[in-house]
């Protein structure tokens, strides 16, 4: 429950920035569904080419091994114009991202 009000009050802030800046990007896709006690999904996309999304899992409810699990990946353009992609799982792991421009 803590999460998803975190994740509210920053989706919140995103939302409140003056969109008639042009230095400020857009927000083109704001999304929150399924955001409850056993998992939550969510995603943007902002008009300066940012993308985000992510969904999370428990696994293993009620046991001593109970976890979460996030898979998501996000994109974005440098000011050079380089663009990156990162997939990332989050588990008992740690953070695991993959990307091209990332020592494996």
């Amino acid at each position: 429950m803590k999460f998803a009000i975190a994740l509210f009050a920053v989706l919140a802030v995103a939302a409140a920035i003056p969109l008639d800046d042009p230095k400020v990007a857009k927000v083109l896709r704001l999304e929150a569904d399924n955001i409850g006690t056993d998992g939550y999904k969510w995603g943007f996309e902002t008009s300066d080419g940012k993308v985000h999304d992510e969904q999370g899992q428990l696994k293993n409810i009620g046991t001593e091994g109970e976890a979460i699990v996030v898979r998501g990946a996000y994109s974005y353009t440098d000011k050079d114009g380089v663009n990156y992609q990162v997939s990332y799982v989050a588990d008992e792991n740690g953070f695991q991202p993959e990307g091209a421009h990332i020592p494996k």
